[in-house]
């Protein structure tokens, strides 16, 4: 396969988008672009930031919707914290730091920042009202019962006492606030409690304010025995306790306010491209100080006296904008152990055991795949065959090497221990550890270690590209028909991680093929990741940074040359965010021409659609259910040759000019009209769980019409697919 060359090269000079203006471009890529898109107007593109409020905006709706059950409401709630948490550590953290450098206009940054605590804490309200008035009542109702300090009965009050006294304060340590003890270094994210005191202390001090800290080795939700609770399933959060008996830390002491609080810091790391000579060993060392980057957002009760309040922005150095006053536990995500707590099937969604494609269950894995290429749909078909791919692999003396990418793929890894097998069986074994993987920098540096020590070659990629390819190839040695033996490679390319845990949650495809120029792709994007050299050219993979967006925007231009021409025209795709400003002005182009474009998009999207005379033939949709809709799918009509891509990369600039990514065709027709079915057609359906989005950037969740029924596209699909497995 072919494309023309195309080089990119960004200027990002914009404090309110992350949306660069696309200079230095190559005769090619100017002719793919319309002439407006070199001088790009903030009115053409949506704000990153509010994108993403937006998205979870969509996700805390499924916390306050009738039909989701009682305890997935509840991890609704604890998904939106975790995602804030990350907003605030990664985006705002950045455009901080851009204010505090002076290099950008300051006004858009101050008026940006301004923006996102509007929304932002507008949703954290929203957020607590649903736990306080929706959901707790929903979970009492059910005998889950989360007792408040205000409401604990004498029994629970002295079972709350015992607790403290034999489990938590030998835990804790108070830290008083005065010259000789200056204020305590907080990690980020850590639970916190502000005390101020009247009276004098055994030294003749006169009492202030002091800190305490609470252990992260301390349980954050404490179940209550049922006789002591009076409800089958009763709680208590360690806030409550500590606050309930923390003038036990300060003997004779008068405890006039207690609060919690918590702060979340920058937890983006830096590594210098040009000044790096270990990757690893530099990691290691940012990842020392992640707990302790700059301050970014303090979360306090809502009760606390402005003073405290003061006292805290003014010792971490933030304003008032920064801050924000919350009506329950400062870290919801916490709440999640709640759900683990719980065994009630019935208030959880129903569950189901994904069966394993027919093809699939041979006893030869590697003959059912050199016969045809198949294709697997997760959580809705089992994650098993991939490990299995693996695993079997790693014990059949036939194979003589294997090769994996690894960017997610937990602590505790079949998958990872299948390579470490391998390689102390005596194969080749070859590891790409994205190290930068953010979150999992440490899982990854810790299995990059267990690899190297059984004599695994692991590489780190790129320096300054992120390898976020999803790829396995396995080289088995085979006879022929002639009776000699060659060697046949094997391959399995993905949209998601190798992570077992996620596949259940996640939706993703995987394709396991024996194409030989599917499989001499892989093998070359492996060469380039592990040796140098020129980089051949790759016959049916489409790579970044190289040619993944020269195949994105030639295909539009194709869809956009049928539609002139009177044919046939239409695009769609399917990906978790559309930010890339020469894809967004490649679409605004191919629907002036007349192609209709279908877009669903799980997260933030830039582009403006139903636009007169930009987009009004573009449509957007958003689909929040169950499952996380993680798969990355491209569909160019192609006069009536549907061409059908699958990928590890959104459309985003990070993703298609600054990481390894790959995308690969699915060729085989019957699988091919699958993915159009299960990836595309089907959401379009959908008009329960989707959301359809306006031109401001704005969303209205889809509801039946008429005589339509109700229709949940990650239902049918959980029934289509088990119905069709069982027959």
């Amino acid at each position: 396969m072919k494309f023309s060359s195309v080089s990119v090269v960004s200027n990002y000079d914009s404090a309110l988008t992350d949306y660069p203006a696309v200079t230095n471009l190559s005769s090619g890529a100017r002719s793919m672009i319309p002439m407006s898109a070199s001088h790009p107007s903030v009115q053409r593109l949506l704000n990153r930031e509010q994108g993403i409020l937006k998205f979870n905006e969509r996700v805390l709706a499924m916390a306050g919707d009738a039909s989701v059950p009682a305890l997935e409401r509840l991890r609704y709630i604890t998904i939106v914290s975790n995602n804030l948490d990350e907003l605030f550590e990664i985006r705002v953290a950045e455009l901080q730091q851009r204010l505090k450098l002076g290099r950008d206009d300051a006004c858009a940054l101050e008026s940006s920042l301004d923006d996102i605590a509007c929304r932002a804490r507008e949703l954290v309200d929203r957020q607590y009202r649903l736990l306080n008035d929706t959901v707790r009542p929903a979970l009492a109702a059910e005998g889950i019962v989360i007792h408040l300090m205000a409401d604990w009965s004498e029994a629970q009050t002295e079972w709350a006492s015992r607790i403290f006294d034999t489990e938590i304060e030998p835990l804790l340590t108070p830290i008083a606030l005065d010259p000789a003890h200056p204020f305590p270094r907080i990690l980020n994210k850590s639970l916190n409690f502000i005390v101020e005191l009247d009276g004098h202390d055994a030294f003749g001090r006169r009492a202030g304010v002091a800190v305490v800290q609470a252990p992260r080795a301390l349980p954050r939700v404490l179940a209550v025995p049922p006789d002591i609770s009076g409800h089958a399933h009763g709680m208590m959060l360690l806030t409550s306790i500590v606050q309930g008996f923390v003038g036990r830390l300060f003997p004779g002491m008068k405890v006039r306010e207690v609060h919690q609080f918590r702060l979340t810091r920058n937890s983006d790391l830096f590594v210098d491209d040009e000044e790096v000579t270990d990757l690893r060993e530099a990691l290691q060392g940012e990842l020392l100080q992640r707990q302790f980057g700059d301050e970014v957002r303090l979360e306090v009760s809502a009760d606390i006296p402005e003073h405290l309040v003061g006292l805290l922005l003014g010792e971490f150095e933030l304003g008032a904008r920064d801050c924000y006053r919350v009506n329950g536990p400062v870290n919801l995500v916490r709440l999640q152990q709640v759900i683990d707590l719980v065994d009630r099937a019935d208030l959880k969604f129903p569950a189901f055991e994904a069966a394993v494609p027919a093809t699939l269950r041979a006893r030869d894995l590697f003959a059912a795949i050199r016969k045809r290429d198949v294709l697997v749909h997760h959580p809705y078909e089992s994650f098993s065959p991939v490990m299995r791919f693996l695993m079997s692999a790693a014990r059949d003396p036939s194979v003589v090497a294997i090769k994996q990418t690894v960017y997610r793929t937990g602590d505790d890894s079949a998958l990872m221990q299948s390579l470490i097998d391998a390689a102390k069986a005596g194969k080749e074994v070859t590891v790409v550890v994205e190290l930068m993987a953010r979150f999992d920098e440490e899982t990854n540096i810790n299995w990059a270690a267990k690899l190297e020590h059984v004599g695994a070659h692991v590489v780190y990629g790129v320096v300054g590209h992120k390898t976020h390819a999803k790829m396995a190839l396995v080289l088995r040695r085979e006879p022929d028909p002639s009776g000699t033996t060659r060697l046949r490679r094997y391959v399995h390319l993905g949209t998601g991680n190798y992570h077992p845990r996620t596949a259940r949650l996640y939706e993703d495809f995987g394709l396991f093929t024996a194409d030989e120029e599917i499989c001499a792709d892989v093998h070359e994007v492996f060469r380039r990741l592990t040796g140098l050299g020129e980089r051949g050219q790759l016959r049916a993979l489409a790579q970044a940074p190289f040619s993944l967006l020269d195949m994105v925007l030639e295909s539009i231009q194709r869809e956009i040359a049928h539609a002139r021409a009177g044919r046939k025209a239409a695009i769609a795709a399917k990906v978790n965010a559309l930010l890339s400003q020469p894809v967004i002005d490649a679409l605004y182009e191919a629907s002036a021409a007349g192609v209709q474009v279908d877009l669903i998009v799980r997260g933030v999207c830039a582009l403006r659609p139903g636009v007169p005379g930009l987009s009004e033939n573009i449509r957007v949709r958003s689909v929040v259910g169950r499952f996380l809709e993680h798969s990355r799918v491209y569909v160019f009509h192609n006069d009536g040759d549907p061409a059908v891509w699958l990928a590890s990369a959104d459309w985003m600039d990070r993703n298609l000019l600054r990481r390894v990514e790959v995308a690969f065709p699915v060729r085989d027709r019957k699988l091919r009209d699958r993915v159009i079915d299960e990836a595309i057609k089907v959401h379009l359906r959908d008009n329960l769980d989707a959301w359809l989005m306006d031109a401001e950037g704005d969303y209205a969740r889809s509801r039946p019409r008429g005589r339509h029924a109700g229709y949940r596209s990650q239902m049918a699909l959980l029934e289509r697919l088990d119905a069709h497995l069982a027959g």
